[in-house]
């Protein structure tokens, strides 16, 4: 890429070049030929071509030491002054041009493509290729970033680019503006670098998303790929070739509101543990049972009809299309009218989905109802992120912001693979128990979002306890790790919530369960938690301490536990 950049600047500036070699030539032949004087003012033969080089050279380029060796005569000083002018346009030329290719866009995008992939090779720690850099993007980039994990961006609006690199991200963020969909951006970003780990594909593009998928599974099978979708063709298109995880927001968030409508308490513990770590704990939202409205039946519309059917729950839809499926109980009219939301029974239903492609008429839709029946509970999509300060001042009772919903789910798979496999364990609970465990995670973190990650007992991970079951063949109990380095006595604010062993899943495990090589634990505390966990999984003089109460506890020890914890609780400050 070097060798390519030197070329094509040599490329555009091979006419000022030529113009001022011919004029160098030119101005050096004259002098060689046209008689000089003696210091006796005798005529003496012409300059050698080294001393009429030598002259043209500093004389061309404005440095000007003068007539040497001798005066001149007055046929040189002639040509000179030619000389002059000649070289004052040859390199006027030159320098313009040379502006001209440094201001090129083309150009610039050549240097900092070679830019970028320079410092590709260069990474040394695990990354992720972010493909997209929108709203979803950013989200996630800041969340990775937080965890100390890299992220290679690529992205085809070089205003989203420059958004990117004005945040304050504690690693440089490396951002490629190009077409995530050709093959060879993705290249470029590290499809195949060794430390790469996985693909995000978010772009708001089904089709660049699927061609990413597909570029990504074939390049490198290793890679974990995420990918982002709203057709449900599209979805099954990337599901059937191996595309890992694919996150259709609208089924996603049509879930969502089925099951907190059938088990509020569900949805609150999903809520919490797929939030955004370290922000407010979330308005708890607690939809009603009842007849339900609603309006538009689009890709959105028919996600939620299809879920909330599927729970039970009596629907009436509002359409312009009269066309819809004959199971469809629906009113053809528009929701922005009073009218059609009287004869879909608004006065008695106990909530409304505004679900239409335009942010305007979802909002009217929704104050339209809320004049009809003021106890409505109302739900909103919202689709461009300028539109936040409206819904903002509307404050419904849910809103639907996809990339929200992308970006939780990403990071949740990213952070903590074993999440999604606990989350499906949590549907069969009572909502007695899912109420206890929400109440109890909100306790624990302060009326913040926990934060959820996974531990697996093995060498990289866990070396400390590794060692220590396997080398020693000791025992220990799962509490230990609910202990503080600093204080044995004292325990985390962190809670256990899936263990996993040879394949089956212990959920909530109990403090006196014994650990074992290999075990996969999925944790939910505050980011202080998980930094003195860390210090006990990593440091051998820490756990031991945790497990007698005895141990290395001399001051640079508890300078070091301590100055551990102050740095994890400074990064949880807003």
């Amino acid at each position: 890429m070097n060798a390519s950049v030197f070329f094509l600047a040599l490329r555009r500036m091979r006419a000022p070049l030529i113009v001022l070699i011919v004029i160098y030539a030119l101005s050096t032949l004259g002098l060689t030929l046209i008689p000089g004087i003696d210091a006796q003012g005798q005529p003496a033969p012409p300059m050698s071509f080294f001393h009429a080089f030598y002259f043209v050279s500093y004389t061309a380029s404005t440095i000007g030491f003068g007539e040497l060796p001798v005066a001149f005569s007055e046929a040189q000083r002639m040509w000179v002054s030619v000389v002059i002018f000649l070289s004052v346009i040859g390199w006027s030329y030159s320098i313009i041009s040379l502006l001209s290719l440094v201001q090129d866009k083309g150009f610039q995008q050549v240097l900092l493509t070679a830019r970028f992939g320079r410092r590709i090779r260069q990474l040394g720690e695990p990354f992720y290729i972010l493909c997209g850099c929108g709203e979803t993007g950013l989200l996630i980039a800041r969340a990775l970033d937080r965890e100390g994990i890299r992220v290679v961006a690529i992205e085809r609006d070089e205003a989203r680019i420059q958004e990117l690199e004005l945040e304050d991200f504690a690693a440089d963020i490396l951002a490629l503006c190009a077409d995530a969909a050709q093959p060879q951006q993705l290249l470029m970003a590290g499809l195949e670098h060794r430390s790469c780990r996985g693909v995000l594909a978010i772009t708001d593009d089904d089709s660049a998303n699927l061609a990413v998928a597909i570029a990504s599974r074939l390049i490198n099978p290793r890679l974990m790929v995420v990918a982002r979708v709203a057709s449900p063709a599209i979805e099954r298109n990337m599901m059937s070739f191996g595309t890992h995880y694919v996150v259709n927001h609208f089924e996603k968030f049509a879930d969502y509101l089925a099951q907190a409508i059938h088990s509020p308490n569900w949805f609150r513990l999903v809520d919490l543990l797929t939030g955004l770590p370290g922000q407010e704990v979330p308005e708890r939202h607690d939809p009603p049972a009842g007849d339900w409205i609603v309006c538009g039946y689009g890709r959105f519309g028919q996600a939620v009809v299809r879920n909330l059917t599927r729970q039970g729950v009596r629907l009436t839809v509002i359409e312009p299309d009269s066309s819809l499926p004959i199971n469809v109980h629906h009113i053809v009219g528009h929701g922005t009218e009073a009218e059609p939301l009287r004869q879909a029974g608004i006065e008695t239903a106990v909530g409304i989905v505004a679900g239409g492609d335009s942010d305007t008429n979802n909002l009217s839709i929704a104050m339209t109802a809320k004049e009809v029946n003021p106890d409505l509970f109302v739900v909103v999509r919202q689709n461009r992120v300028a539109n936040q300060v409206l819904f903002d001042a509307y404050d419904a009772d849910f809103t639907m912001v996809p990339s929200r919903i992308v970006a939780r789910e990403c990071l949740a798979l990213i952070t903590s693979p074993l999440l999604a496999r606990f989350l499906g364990l949590v549907r069969s609970w009572p909502e007695a128990r899912a109420a206890a465990i929400a109440k109890q995670l909100e306790e624990l973190c302060g009326q913040r979002v926990p934060l959820v990650w996974g531990v697996r007992i093995n060498a990289a991970d866990a070396p400390a306890v590794h060692r220590l079951l396997m080398m020693e063949q000791a025992t220990m109990a799962l509490g230990v790790l609910r202990r503080d380095p600093a204080a044995h006595q004292e325990s985390l604010p962190l809670l256990p919530l899936l263990l996993v062993r040879d394949g089956r899943d212990h959920e909530l495990p109990a403090d006196e369960m014994m650990l074992q090589p290999g075990d996969q634990l999925l944790f939910a505390g505050t980011r202080v938690a998980k930094a003195a966990q860390n210090l006990a999984l990593d440091n051998r003089n820490a756990l031991d301490y945790m497990l007698t109460g005895r141990g290395a506890q001399g001051w640079l020890w508890r300078l070091l536990s301590q100055s551990g914890k102050a740095a994890a609780r400074d990064t949880t400050r807003p």
